[in-house]
């Protein structure tokens, strides 16, 4: 049986105090600290941190030591099990900026994400501000403004660091074109954009637009987010043929021009209580569904609220919100 041991750091929501336990207090292997990072003391162990943002919870590794993450999808599953391991809806390793070639310029790092089923997304909007927060940690420095360049399977994303802690994303411009998504829903728009278009799925008629932050989403506007079957109808949505390499699917209540309500049933993750490029699908799709004209909007999500920005000088998406440090330890493989 897997088992691991943690040096746990609870701090407050107010982030003023911390209280620690030693796991070697109670006979299991102990971890050192080197620079902000958790050294493990044990070849068949990794050290980790854990993070969240808005509740999406992440289990960070430092693998800077090599292009290929250290744990297999299988490893990382086990680790994001609830009862049995860690807990988490995915495995971040922060791995040398060259891991993935990129087109144009130098990366500072790499990103790569197991889902919690062990499949691997392109990246993930909340995940990127963990990983943002995590490397000020290995970095031992922060400060307002601090960026990163981060290659990930959607492209190079950059985070910058903000004086009240948030983290500011710009994550690039967002793909409309249908067959790129990937769906194979007729297109209802010029450029091959799916807007509005009718899909039947877990036996009802729905209205999806579909958008890709470089990986794919479904928007869904409906009149009451909270009496959606989420449990009943997500996995439908996820697996329909429709979408040829599943699908994220965002179903969202207008609250008002600049405010909207989301639930979320992520590929790979199911429901969750956040889904930062899922945020920035929505906004988009709000805007070309012409259900606000508002390009400003805060999104509220189970976990919590997230600022989206799409900018109309240059079509670019700015995400912000908050990243925060969750515990550390040592995980026995």
């Amino acid at each position: 049986m897997t088992t691991w041991s943690l040096v746990v750091a609870l701090a407050l929501v107010s982030g003023a105090s911390a209280f620690r336990i030693g796991a070697g207090a109670f006979g299991r292997p102990r971890t050192a600290r080197s620079n902000g990072r958790t050294v493990s003391m044990s070849a068949a162990s990794v050290g980790f941190q854990k993070f969240h943002g808005l509740g999406n919870d992440f289990i960070l590794v430092d693998n800077r030591d090599s292009k290929e993450p250290k744990l297999t999808p299988e490893q990382a599953a086990a680790m994001c099990d609830r009862n049995f391991g860690i807990g988490g809806d995915g495995v971040i390793f922060a791995l040398p900026g060259d891991a993935i070639k990129m087109e144009s310029g130098e990366a500072d790092y790499t990103m790569r994400i197991y889902n919690s089923d062990g499949t691997e997304p392109e990246m993930c909007g909340n995940g990127i501000r963990c990983m943002a927060k995590y490397l000020d940690v290995l970095e031992g420095e922060t400060h307002a403004g601090k960026t990163y360049t981060i290659s990930t399977g959607a492209g190079p994303i950059v985070p910058v660091m903000s004086e009240s802690g948030s983290v500011t994303v710009d994550m690039g411009c967002p793909i409309l074109e249908g067959p790129v998504v990937p769906t194979t829903l007729a297109p209802t728009m010029d450029g091959e954009q799916v807007v509005n278009a009718p899909i039947s799925v877990a036996g009802q008629d729905w209205e999806v637009t579909c958008v890709s932050m470089g990986n794919p989403h479904a928007i869904v506007f409906v009149d009451d987010v909270d009496a959606l079957d989420l449990a009943g109808v997500g996995p439908q949505f996820e697996t329909a043929p429709e979408f040829p390499a599943k699908i994220n699917t965002e179903f969202v209540q207008v609250m008002s021009p600049t405010h909207l309500k989301m639930k979320v049933w992520e590929r790979g993750a199911g429901p969750t209580l956040a889904c930062g490029t899922g945020a920035c699908a929505l906004t988009v799709a709000a805007i070309l569904a012409g259900k606000t004209s508002e390009r400003t909007c805060t999104v509220s999500l189970p976990g919590g609220d997230l600022v989206i920005e799409w900018r109309e000088e240059n079509n670019r998406i700015y995400m912000t919100g908050p990243a925060d440090y969750v515990f550390e330890g040592e995980y026995k493989l």
